[in-house]
């Protein structure tokens, strides 16, 4: 090594300590919010509000369905979580394939409004879906929830899905169907599995994004009141380490998912390279 690399290589060291450096403060401030979240459901408060740390306790996770309503409230929006999920997640991969496989007049159009409810506020969204609601007569409760969901999940699960579909062989339903598959079949034994992992990674932002959701569903909850509603409410009132019981279930479950996905679709890539040389 020359004289004058040395000062170089000092420097490129000390380069990437300082953005390895900045990297973990980053990390550290995404993250901090959440452990401050598992840390208090390990806290005993004193009195209504879980807001100070006052002793280690395991009171709460022994009892984590202490308080009907705050369950009542989980429970809603796991319900309309699911629902939501379901259907969105067919109708916006059915949207995907047809935007990736066919060209007709309008796609460019039907790909812009896809992009509109991500782009725009969530408050004029829950406005315009409740302005549209009250025209309509329709009662506001657990169906406006769930269509207001419906509303905003399918662009995720179509913009999902379509990026996975982007790289798709179209010949291999080809192949399949000069084989003798029937339609049906083809989409079954060779589009689906394929794509698979793109619908699956769609249903799931599509979940947390339903689970996660508070000012659409503010707007047109009526007398409802899902967990996020639950969680503003019970700032005034009583705020009990059992709501940062299940929040950190939930977080854990939703880990827990993610490992089982991310294992799945390796276990799929390694069946797939074996696979030629069998």
């Amino acid at each position: 090594m020359t004289s004058g690399s040395a000062p170089l290589a000092r420097r490129a060291r000390w380069r990437g300590w300082v953005l390895d450096l900045i990297g973990a403060m980053v990390l550290l401030y995404l993250f901090l919010p959440i452990f401050v979240i598992i840390l208090y459901s390990f806290n005993r408060p004193e009195g209504k509000f879980n807001f100070v740390w006052k002793a280690f306790s395991l009171d709460a996770w022994r009892d984590p369905f202490k308080f009907e309503p705050l369950v009542d409230a989980m429970k809603l929006s796991l319900k309309v979580a699911s629902i939501s999920t379901a259907v969105a997640t067919v109708f916006g991969s059915l949207i995907a394939l047809a935007l990736c496989r066919y060209k007709f007049r309008g796609s460019g159009a039907i790909g812009l409004l896809l992009v509109l409810p991500l782009t725009t506020p969530e408050v004029v969204l829950g406005s315009s879906l409740l302005s549209l609601f009250l025209d309509l007569n329709a009662h506001m409760g657990f169906t406006t929830i769930v269509i207001a969901h419906i509303m905003f999940s399918v662009s995720y699960v179509a913009l999902t899905v379509r990026a996975r579909i982007r790289g798709f062989d179209w010949t291999l339903e080809e192949a399949a169907m000069d084989l003798g598959a029937t339609p049906v079949r083809v989409i079954f034994k060779v589009t689906l599995p394929l794509i698979a992992p793109g619908i699956v990674a769609a249903a799931m932002l599509s979940f947390a994004l339903s689970l996660d959701d508070f000012i659409i569903t503010l707007f047109n909850s009526g007398s409802e009141v899902t967990y996020p509603l639950y969680v503003y409410g019970a700032r005034r009132a009583a705020f009990p380490p059992q709501i940062n019981v299940l929040a950190t279930t939930i977080l854990v479950g939703s880990l827990l998912l993610l490992g089982i996905t991310v294992l799945w679709q390796q276990r799929r890539l390694k069946q797939a390279l074996v696979a030629p040389g069998a």
